[in-house]
């Protein structure tokens, strides 16, 4: 294992100005995302469309690394290039999904686990030897009337830390993702409680398993109201919430926080982000994003599937990662939202 390598890919991904693209979709995500603006949802058009998100123009100045699913480490582009090395040309970091998603957990009525750690090692080699060197792992928590359970967490918690280890074991910088659901009707002090509860359980085992901290990035959720809440808060009290939490729970050994946006609109996930950043901008770690539709929602729906909607849908990448990344500094106005700039 070479740790300075694992600890400088870990500072270039959360490098300033800069987050990651989530671009992981698995086969069923990608259909929903695809149907939604009328496209079959074929291996050509997947193809297609991360395509025009990593050719873009100039992205490399405000993403860091793209996370990609195991069948787009493996393509190339309508021009015969390899979607790693477009990437790499950029100045972009490749990285990869490894779970396979979650499933029940045995003995936890409304719980689940991620699963994937079979055959992991394995994996991890053959996508470092791809060109990868990061990787993600996703571990989905529910809130609900009696759950998340102390043993649901723990089940997440153990999972992830495996996957980290053997991931850091490979070259690879892991991504530990426990995500608090936005799914449900709750407040914000449940998703605090739950939130802190996770990572809690999460420290514990990844240290428990000798994961190298330095070289490893957390992925986590703000804490924000149930989608479903009767009164959902505005930005300042999200950011509150979110440092508040993370300083209970995060070690200053950890590089990074690269937020998902889980859900939110592409400007509720920047204007949160913004007043975390503007918040939390002394803290020990870099506050970044790691977004997947909070970067991709608008390019999607300009696109629509037509080749001549291609140069508009790059544009419109091009404004959410300027704009994405500006947040990331604490540095947004709505007004930004006003300008996107033609190139």
């Amino acid at each position: 294992m070479n740790l300075q390598e694992l600890e400088t890919n870990a500072n270039a991904l959360v490098a300033q100005g800069k987050g990651i693209l989530a671009a992981d979709e698995s086969h069923p995500t990608m259909a929903r995302r695809l149907e939604s603006i009328d496209v079959e949802a074929t291996e050509d058009n997947r193809r297609a469309w991360r395509e025009l998100l990593f050719t873009s123009e100039g992205i490399g100045e405000t993403i860091s690394g793209v996370i990609l699913f195991d069948e787009t480490i493996r393509q190339e582009t309508s021009d015969g290039r390899r979607m790693v090395d477009v990437l790499q040309a950029q100045g972009i970091i490749p990285g990869i999904k490894v779970d396979k998603g979650a499933k029940p957990l045995a003995g936890a009525d409304g719980e689940t686990v991620t699963e994937g750690l079979d055959g992991l090692r394995d994996r991890c080699q053959e996508y470092y030897a791809l060109g990868a060197r990061f990787t993600k792992w996703r571990a989905p928590i529910k809130i609900g009337e009696s759950i998340p359970s102390a043993y649901g967490l723990d089940a997440h918690a153990h999972a992830l830390a495996r996957y980290a280890a053997l991931s850091q074991e490979a070259g690879l910088v892991p991504i530990v993702e426990p995500e608090v659901l936005m799914d449900g009707d709750h407040d914000i002090a449940r998703c605090f409680e739950v939130t802190e509860a996770a990572l809690h359980s999460l420290f514990r085992a990844l240290v428990e398993q000798r994961v190298h901290l330095e070289g490893t990035l957390l992925k986590p959720n703000m804490v924000l109201s149930g989608k479903d809440a009767k009164q959902r808060v505005g930005p300042e009290a999200v950011a509150q919430q979110t440092i508040a939490c993370l300083r209970r729970a995060v070690p200053a050994a950890i590089p990074g926080c690269v937020f998902l946006s889980g859900g939110q609109s592409d400007e509720e996930a920047t204007l949160n982000l913004d007043a975390i950043n503007r918040l939390g901008s002394a803290e020990a770690w870099q506050l970044s994003f790691s977004y997947g539709r909070g970067l991709q929602g608008t390019p999607l729906k300009a696109w629509g599937g037509k080749p001549e909607n291609v140069a508009e849908a790059q544009r419109a990448f091009q404004h959410r990662a300027r704009v994405t990344a500006a947040a990331r500094n604490g540095a947004y106005t709505q007004a930004m939202e006003e300008t996107l700039t033609r190139v």
